[in-house]
């Protein structure tokens, strides 16, 4: 199984290049979109039109998002599985984990159910604190992946400092029985645009 994992930074023109290039790819999980409007609806409520507020769409790919529960619950996860799987009936499950950053879905193979996971954690770690206090029982759960915006010298070489929420993420990915991936080639996954700052690895996968 091809999966392509990338943080696109609210900047949709990537998603849509993302989505007409990588269609060899199976999973391709995408943290922090842009919601935008898609399109204008006739309003039962007043006489004005209301948004149709949403994220990109390709035919060659299913797209899996929680729907928001108001204007302000923009989610910043979502989940791409190209069509050509379509028989392991894929499927959005929101009873077992319901977080606005954290997308998990399954999956039916030989009459067994597998899950994937994409993850985005913000700079206060919101994900990683939800992940800890809730007790998740999820057994074939093959990947998770995504930013989790925790920099650390045990998978970027380049910084010198321990975090301690890198220790709640690993007690989480055991819980899950799921072992840091470590890079044949290691490189920065995030790339700054200014020369005040240092390049950084913050986009992790565990399987």
């Amino acid at each position: 199984m091809k999966i392509f994992s990338q943080n696109i930074q609210k900047n949709n023109f990537i998603i849509n290049t993302i989505l007409e290039v990588n269609q060899d790819f199976d999973i391709i999980f995408i943290q922090e979109p842009l919601w935008t409007t898609i399109r204008n609806i006739p309003s039962t409520t007043n006489a004005k039109d209301t948004s149709l507020i949403g994220v990109p769409n390709h035919p060659n790919w299913l797209t899996f998002i929680r729907n928001p529960c108001s204007t302000n619950d923009l989610l910043r996860v979502i989940s791409y599985i190209n069509t050509q799987l379509s028989s392991f009936r894929f499927s959005l499950h929101k009873n077992i984990i319901n977080h606005q950053d954290i997308l998990l879905v399954f999956f039916f193979n030989n009459n067994t159910i597998f899950w994937v996971i994409n993850v985005y954690s913000d700079s206060s770690h919101s994900t990683l604190k939800y992940l800890k206090d809730v007790e998740v029982n999820i057994s074939n759960l093959l990947i998770m992946t995504g930013d989790f915006n925790i920099r650390d010298s045990i998978w970027d070489p380049s910084y010198p400092h321990h975090s301690s929420s890198s220790d709640d993420l690993m007690i989480i990915a055991d819980s899950f029985n799921l072992e840091l991936l470590f890079p044949t080639n290691h490189v920065s996954t995030r790339y700054l645009d200014s020369d005040t700052g240092s390049n950084s690895v913050i986009d992790l996968m565990f399987l």
